[in-house]
C-alpha cells in the first residue's frame, strides 16, 4: 500500500479533478447566504433557494432582514429545513449588518471574527470557517464529513478527533507553504468532490484514483 500525507493528498486530488473554482457565488454576501443553507441539505438545493431570493430582488442584508418570516422560509423552500433557515439567515444578516457589513468585517482579524461569527445562533465551525475561507480569503480549513471519511480510510486520522483538532492538524501541514488560503479553498473543493462522486457511505473504490493509498477499501 502506497502512503499519503495530507499535503501529497491535495496534489493527487488536484492532478485527478483540477481546479474547482469554488464558491460558487456573485459575491462574499452570496457566499454567507449559502454557507447558512447547504447546513444539511445538497448544493443543488441551495442553488434553488438562492436563485429565489435573486428573483425576488431580496439577496442582500436588508432585505432578509425585513423580510416577512413565511415569506423568506417560503424563498427557502427549497434547501429543506427552510423555517430554521430562514431564522438562522435572519439571525446572520442582522449581525452582518450590526457590524458594519463586508468592508468593516474585512478589517478584523480572523481569531476575533470567527469568534463573532461562532457567537451567532445557528453558526457552528463548519459554516464558521465555509465564511472565513470563501468569504473572507481567510487562512482556515474547513473540515466536514467528506473530509473525516476519506482522512479516516487513508489512515490520516483516527477518525474521532475534534473539529478544531482536525483542523488544526490540516493547517499545520501546510505551514510552510505560500497562499494558503488558496489552497485551503481548492483543497476542500476536492474533498467535497471526490467525497459525492467516489468516496461514499458505499465507496466506489474500483473506480477511485486512490485505492493504491487506500487501507480501508470496501469499508
Amino acid at each position: 500500500m502506497t502512503t499519503v500525507t495530507i499535503p501529497r493528498l491535495f496534489n493527487l486530488l488536484l492532478q485527478q479533478y483540477g481546479p474547482q473554482y469554488w464558491w460558487p457565488a456573485d459575491s462574499p454576501f452570496e457566499v454567507i447566504v449559502g454557507a447558512v443553507l447547504t447546513q444539511n441539505t445538497a448544493w443543488i438545493n441551495v442553488e434553488k433557494a438562492i436563485v429565489n431570493l435573486k428573483s425576488a430582488q431580496v439577496l442582500t442584508a436588508e432585505a432578509i432582514v425585513t423580510a416577512p418570516p413565511r415569506r423568506l422560509a417560503n424563498w427557502l423552500k427549497p434547501s429543506g429545513y427552510f423555517n430554521v433557515k430562514a431564522k438562522r439567515l435572519k439571525y446572520v444578516c442582522q449581525w452582518y449588518l450590526d457590524q458594519g457589513g463586508y468592508e468593516k468585517l474585512c478589517q478584523m482579524k480572523t481569531a476575533p471574527l470567527r469568534e463573532s461569527l461562532l457567537s451567532v445562533h445557528g453558526v457552528g465551525q463548519e459554516t464558521a470557517d465555509d465564511i472565513l475561507l470563501y468569504a473572507f480569503n481567510r487562512q482556515v480549513f474547513v473540515i466536514d464529513g467528506y473530509t473525516r471519511r476519506l482522512f479516516s480510510r487513508l489512515g490520516l486520522i483516527v477518525g474521532d478527533e475534534s473539529y478544531e483538532t482536525l483542523r488544526c492538524t490540516v493547517e499545520r501541514s501546510f505551514a510552510r507553504r505560500k497562499n494558503k488560503a488558496r489552497i485551503f479553498n481548492e483543497y476542500h473543493a476536492l474533498i467535497v468532490q471526490h467525497g459525492k462522486d467516489i468516496c461514499k457511505v458505499k465507496p466506489r473504490c474500483e473506480e477511485c484514483y486512490l485505492s493504491a493509498a487506500c487501507g480501508r477499501r470496501g469499508i
